[in-house]
Protein backbone atom coordinates (compact mmCIF):
# COMPACT_ATOMS: atom_id res chain seq x y z
CA UNK A 1 0.00 0.00 0.00
CA UNK A 2 1.63 3.27 -1.24
CA UNK A 3 2.59 5.45 1.94
CA UNK A 4 1.94 9.18 3.27
CA UNK A 5 5.80 9.55 1.36
CA UNK A 6 4.81 7.96 -1.96
CA UNK A 7 1.00 9.99 -1.93
CA UNK A 8 2.86 13.12 -1.64
CA UNK A 9 5.09 12.91 -3.97
CA UNK A 10 2.22 11.64 -6.74
CA UNK A 11 0.50 14.74 -5.76
CA UNK A 12 3.35 16.76 -6.49
CA UNK A 13 3.84 15.15 -10.36
CA UNK A 14 -0.31 15.75 -11.03
CA UNK A 15 0.60 18.98 -9.45
CA UNK A 16 2.92 20.12 -12.32
CA UNK A 17 1.06 18.50 -14.59
CA UNK A 18 -2.53 19.67 -14.07
CA UNK A 19 -2.92 22.20 -11.82
CA UNK A 20 -3.98 25.31 -13.40
CA UNK A 21 -5.10 23.92 -16.39
CA UNK A 22 -8.75 23.42 -18.11
CA UNK A 23 -10.04 19.58 -18.25
CA UNK A 24 -10.85 18.59 -21.85
CA UNK A 25 -11.59 15.28 -21.48
CA UNK A 26 -12.83 12.99 -18.50
CA UNK A 27 -13.38 9.26 -18.87
CA UNK A 28 -14.24 6.91 -15.95
CA UNK A 29 -15.75 3.05 -15.41
CA UNK A 30 -16.61 3.56 -11.95
CA UNK A 31 -20.56 4.04 -11.72
CA UNK A 32 -20.64 6.46 -8.79
CA UNK A 33 -18.56 8.87 -10.87
CA UNK A 34 -21.01 8.20 -14.26
CA UNK A 35 -24.32 8.69 -12.46
CA UNK A 36 -22.98 11.73 -11.59
CA UNK A 37 -22.25 13.15 -15.16
CA UNK A 38 -18.56 13.09 -15.42
CA UNK A 39 -18.42 15.47 -18.69
CA UNK A 40 -19.65 18.26 -16.17
CA UNK A 41 -16.36 18.43 -15.25
CA UNK A 42 -14.93 18.87 -18.91
CA UNK A 43 -14.40 22.99 -18.82
CA UNK A 44 -13.29 23.13 -15.28
CA UNK A 45 -10.21 24.16 -14.09
CA UNK A 46 -8.28 21.84 -11.65
CA UNK A 47 -7.45 24.29 -8.54
CA UNK A 48 -5.16 21.99 -6.73
CA UNK A 49 -4.06 18.61 -6.07
CA UNK A 50 -3.80 17.58 -2.03
CA UNK A 51 -2.69 14.63 -0.41
CA UNK A 52 -3.99 14.03 2.93
CA UNK A 53 -2.33 10.96 4.52
CA UNK A 54 -3.06 8.04 2.52
CA UNK A 55 -5.77 9.78 0.28
CA UNK A 56 -5.22 12.13 -2.73
CA UNK A 57 -8.11 14.75 -3.56
CA UNK A 58 -8.09 16.37 -6.87
CA UNK A 59 -10.18 19.57 -6.74
CA UNK A 60 -11.98 21.38 -9.79
CA UNK A 61 -13.36 24.85 -10.03
CA UNK A 62 -15.73 26.68 -9.95
CA UNK A 63 -17.75 22.97 -9.00
CA UNK A 64 -15.96 22.59 -5.85
CA UNK A 65 -16.13 18.79 -6.46
CA UNK A 66 -13.50 16.44 -5.36
CA UNK A 67 -12.26 13.45 -6.90
CA UNK A 68 -10.91 11.19 -4.31
CA UNK A 69 -9.00 8.38 -4.48
CA UNK A 70 -6.93 6.27 -2.13
CA UNK A 71 -4.70 3.42 -3.52
CA UNK A 72 -5.00 0.84 -0.98
CA UNK A 73 -2.97 -2.77 -2.17
CA UNK A 74 -3.54 -2.12 -6.07
CA UNK A 75 -4.02 1.42 -6.97
CA UNK A 76 -1.39 4.10 -8.89
CA UNK A 77 -1.68 7.01 -10.78
CA UNK A 78 0.43 7.88 -14.36
CA UNK A 79 1.10 10.64 -16.02
CA UNK A 80 1.53 10.59 -19.60
CA UNK A 81 2.30 13.02 -22.54
CA UNK A 82 -0.68 13.09 -25.01
CA UNK A 83 -0.39 10.09 -27.04
CA UNK A 84 2.45 8.67 -25.32
CA UNK A 85 1.62 4.54 -24.74
CA UNK A 86 -0.04 3.63 -21.49
CA UNK A 87 2.74 1.39 -19.40
CA UNK A 88 -0.82 -0.48 -17.74
CA UNK A 89 -3.96 -2.10 -19.75
CA UNK A 90 -6.56 0.72 -20.69
CA UNK A 91 -9.38 -1.97 -18.47
CA UNK A 92 -7.46 -1.47 -15.51
CA UNK A 93 -7.91 2.86 -15.65
CA UNK A 94 -10.88 4.10 -13.26
CA UNK A 95 -10.41 7.62 -13.99
CA UNK A 96 -8.89 9.58 -16.63
CA UNK A 97 -8.59 13.33 -16.86
CA UNK A 98 -6.64 15.14 -19.74
CA UNK A 99 -5.91 18.53 -19.90
CA UNK A 100 -3.81 20.51 -22.59
CA UNK A 101 -0.43 18.03 -23.57
CA UNK A 102 -1.04 15.84 -20.17
CA UNK A 103 -3.11 12.68 -19.82
CA UNK A 104 -2.93 11.39 -15.83
CA UNK A 105 -4.92 7.84 -15.37
CA UNK A 106 -6.04 6.41 -12.34
CA UNK A 107 -5.28 2.55 -12.51
CA UNK A 108 -6.75 0.12 -9.96
CA UNK A 109 -7.65 2.19 -7.05
CA UNK A 110 -10.14 0.70 -4.79
CA UNK A 111 -11.58 3.73 -3.72
CA UNK A 112 -12.49 6.43 -6.80
CA UNK A 113 -15.06 8.78 -6.06
CA UNK A 114 -16.59 12.26 -7.21
CA UNK A 115 -17.85 14.07 -4.24
CA UNK A 116 -18.81 17.91 -3.13
CA UNK A 117 -16.80 19.33 -0.27
CA UNK A 118 -19.61 19.07 2.38
CA UNK A 119 -19.57 14.91 1.44
CA UNK A 120 -15.43 14.44 1.52
CA UNK A 121 -15.99 16.94 4.91
CA UNK A 122 -18.53 14.09 6.57
CA UNK A 123 -16.97 11.37 5.25
CA UNK A 124 -15.33 8.73 8.29
CA UNK A 125 -12.22 8.03 6.46
CA UNK A 126 -11.10 11.79 5.91
CA UNK A 127 -12.47 13.28 8.57
CA UNK A 128 -11.61 11.12 11.44
CA UNK A 129 -7.79 11.20 10.42
CA UNK A 130 -4.98 12.46 12.45
CA UNK A 131 -2.45 14.99 12.22
CA UNK A 132 -0.70 14.33 8.90
CA UNK A 133 2.81 13.29 8.95
CA UNK A 134 3.64 15.76 5.97
CA UNK A 135 2.20 18.48 7.09
CA UNK A 136 4.77 21.37 7.71
CA UNK A 137 3.40 21.72 11.26
CA UNK A 138 2.48 18.29 11.92
CA UNK A 139 0.41 18.60 15.54
CA UNK A 140 2.65 15.10 17.44
CA UNK A 141 1.53 16.33 20.64
CA UNK A 142 -2.99 15.63 19.39
CA UNK A 143 -1.07 12.45 17.62
CA UNK A 144 0.42 11.36 20.93
CA UNK A 145 -2.89 12.09 22.69
CA UNK A 146 -4.49 9.82 20.09
CA UNK A 147 -2.24 7.18 20.67
CA UNK A 148 -2.30 6.93 24.14
CA UNK A 149 -6.07 6.74 24.33
CA UNK A 150 -5.67 3.46 22.23
CA UNK A 151 -3.52 1.54 25.78
CA UNK A 152 -4.85 -1.70 25.23
CA UNK A 153 -3.63 -2.01 20.95
CA UNK A 154 -0.46 -3.21 20.45
CA UNK A 155 1.81 -0.43 19.58
CA UNK A 156 2.66 -1.69 16.00
CA UNK A 157 -1.05 -1.82 15.08
CA UNK A 158 -1.76 1.86 16.45
CA UNK A 159 1.11 3.44 14.41
CA UNK A 160 -0.99 1.93 11.68
CA UNK A 161 -4.23 3.74 12.63
CA UNK A 162 -4.69 6.62 10.39
CA UNK A 163 -6.50 8.21 13.12
CA UNK A 164 -2.96 8.54 15.12
CA UNK A 165 -1.04 10.08 11.99
CA UNK A 166 -1.90 9.88 9.06
CA UNK A 167 0.53 8.73 6.75
CA UNK A 168 2.67 6.23 8.49
CA UNK A 169 2.20 2.84 6.60
CA UNK A 170 3.39 -0.82 6.62
CA UNK A 171 7.53 0.15 5.68
CA UNK A 172 8.11 2.99 8.40
CA UNK A 173 5.69 1.22 11.44
CA UNK A 174 8.50 -1.58 11.41
CA UNK A 175 11.21 0.76 10.67
CA UNK A 176 10.60 3.03 13.59
CA UNK A 177 9.92 0.27 15.78
CA UNK A 178 13.26 -1.27 15.08
CA UNK A 179 15.26 2.29 15.76
CA UNK A 180 13.64 2.59 19.50
CA UNK A 181 14.09 -1.38 19.77
CA UNK A 182 10.07 -1.68 20.73
CA UNK A 183 8.62 -5.15 19.90
CA UNK A 184 5.58 -4.15 17.59
CA UNK A 185 3.44 -7.04 19.60
CA UNK A 186 3.94 -4.89 23.16
CA UNK A 187 0.51 -3.00 24.80
CA UNK A 188 0.89 0.94 24.00
CA UNK A 189 0.11 1.22 27.52
CA UNK A 190 3.31 -0.41 27.84
CA UNK A 191 5.67 1.60 26.26
CA UNK A 192 6.60 5.25 28.17
CA UNK A 193 5.10 8.11 27.22
CA UNK A 194 8.57 9.19 26.33
CA UNK A 195 9.42 6.66 23.81
CA UNK A 196 5.60 6.96 22.25
CA UNK A 197 6.91 10.64 21.36
CA UNK A 198 9.95 9.30 20.27
CA UNK A 199 8.35 7.46 17.75
CA UNK A 200 6.38 9.36 16.60
CA UNK A 201 8.76 12.01 16.17
CA UNK A 202 10.44 9.42 14.10
CA UNK A 203 7.89 8.67 11.40
CA UNK A 204 7.62 12.48 10.86
CA UNK A 205 10.87 13.31 10.63
CA UNK A 206 11.83 9.79 8.10
CA UNK A 207 8.46 10.58 5.94
CA UNK A 208 9.77 14.39 5.50
CA UNK A 209 13.15 13.14 4.86
CA UNK A 210 11.83 10.97 2.22
CA UNK A 211 10.07 13.64 0.22
CA UNK A 212 13.46 16.61 0.00
CA UNK A 213 14.16 17.69 -3.17
CA UNK A 214 17.10 15.19 -3.79
CA UNK A 215 15.39 11.98 -2.53
CA UNK A 216 15.66 9.25 -4.81
CA UNK A 217 14.07 6.15 -3.01
CA UNK A 218 12.76 5.46 0.29
CA UNK A 219 15.73 4.68 3.04
CA UNK A 220 15.34 4.72 7.04
CA UNK A 221 19.43 3.80 7.10
CA UNK A 222 22.35 6.62 7.31
CA UNK A 223 24.29 6.67 4.19
CA UNK A 224 26.88 3.65 4.11
CA UNK A 225 25.20 1.45 6.43
CA UNK A 226 25.32 -2.28 5.66
CA UNK A 227 21.12 -2.79 5.17
CA UNK A 228 21.68 0.19 2.24
CA UNK A 229 17.72 1.27 2.37
CA UNK A 230 15.79 -0.26 5.11
CA UNK A 231 16.74 -1.72 8.56
CA UNK A 232 14.15 -4.64 9.11
CA UNK A 233 11.24 -4.01 6.46
CA UNK A 234 11.42 -7.21 3.40
CA UNK A 235 14.58 -8.50 5.14
CA UNK A 236 13.10 -11.85 7.12
CA UNK A 237 15.72 -14.25 7.68
CA UNK A 238 19.05 -11.87 6.76
CA UNK A 239 21.07 -10.60 9.36
CA UNK A 240 19.83 -7.49 11.62
CA UNK A 241 22.51 -4.53 11.09
CA UNK A 242 22.65 -4.52 15.00
CA UNK A 243 23.54 -7.95 16.13
CA UNK A 244 23.48 -10.55 13.19
CA UNK A 245 19.93 -12.01 14.40
CA UNK A 246 17.56 -13.17 11.41
CA UNK A 247 15.05 -11.08 11.03
CA UNK A 248 11.70 -12.29 11.63
CA UNK A 249 7.99 -11.37 10.09
CA UNK A 250 4.30 -12.44 11.04
CA UNK A 251 1.46 -11.27 10.78
CA UNK A 252 -0.35 -8.86 12.89
CA UNK A 253 -4.00 -7.33 13.96
CA UNK A 254 -6.98 -7.80 11.90
CA UNK A 255 -6.13 -6.57 8.57
CA UNK A 256 -3.04 -9.31 9.32
CA UNK A 257 -0.45 -6.80 8.08
CA UNK A 258 2.99 -7.89 8.00
CA UNK A 259 5.61 -6.69 10.32
CA UNK A 260 9.53 -7.31 10.71
CA UNK A 261 11.33 -6.94 13.52
CA UNK A 262 14.29 -8.39 15.23
CA UNK A 263 13.80 -10.70 17.87
CA UNK A 264 17.16 -9.47 20.04
CA UNK A 265 16.99 -6.34 19.41
CA UNK A 266 13.49 -5.72 20.22
CA UNK A 267 11.49 -9.16 21.83
CA UNK A 268 10.17 -12.15 21.06
CA UNK A 269 7.24 -10.83 19.20
CA UNK A 270 3.81 -12.75 19.25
Amino acid sequence: MPEGDTIFRTAKTLTKALVGHTVVGFDTRVGQIRALGPQRLVGQTIERVEPRGKHLLIWFAPSDLVLHTHMRMSGSWHVYRAGERWRKPEHLARAVVTVDGWVAVCFSAPVCRLLSRAQLERDPSVAALGPDALDEETDLSEAGRRLQQRGDWTIGEALLDQRVLAGVGNVYKSEVLFIHRVDPWTPVAEVPGEVRDQLLATAERLLKDNVRDGAVARTTTPPGTSTGRLFVYGRARRPCARCATPIRRARQGEQARLTYWCPRCQGPGP
